[in-house]
């Protein structure tokens, strides 16, 4: 039988300033350990750490500019672009311009606090 997700849940965001993040699939909204998807809005001069997860993580940027460092160089994802990153690779995600970014990123398998290695 089809499951209904009537909403999605408000997760915490770290960085330097208040990102939206709404979990639709996941954990935490409902229960799936095998992959997340969540909406989020960052708003410009965002930043978060450094991480190195365990997952892959796809990200499709539908709004703004979403930056992606790793240990190569710099990626600008714009809107109507996507990205993957891989589990075990270091990167870390910003949103360097004014209008910030809204995006939608699954993550596999599923986003949780234990598995992003956030740097410290």
């Amino acid at each position: 039988m089809p499951t209904h997700i009537p909403s999605a849940t408000r997760i915490q965001a770290a960085g330097n300033k208040p990102k939206t993040i709404d979990e639709h699939i996941g954990r935490v909204n409902s229960g799936d350990e095998k992959l997340s998807v969540a909406h989020m809005h960052s708003p410009g001069g965002w930043t978060e750490p450094g991480q190195t997860p365990e997952f892959d993580e796809y990200t499709v940027v539908l709004a703004g500019k979403l930056r992606v460092t790793h240990k190569q160089g710099i990626i600008d994802v714009a809107a109507g672009q996507a990205i993957i990153t891989r589990a075990g690779e270091w990167v870390q995600y910003s949103t360097p311009t004014h209008e910030g970014a809204d995006y939608i990123a699954i993550c596999l398998p599923a986003f949780s606090p234990q598995s992003v290695h956030r740097d410290a």
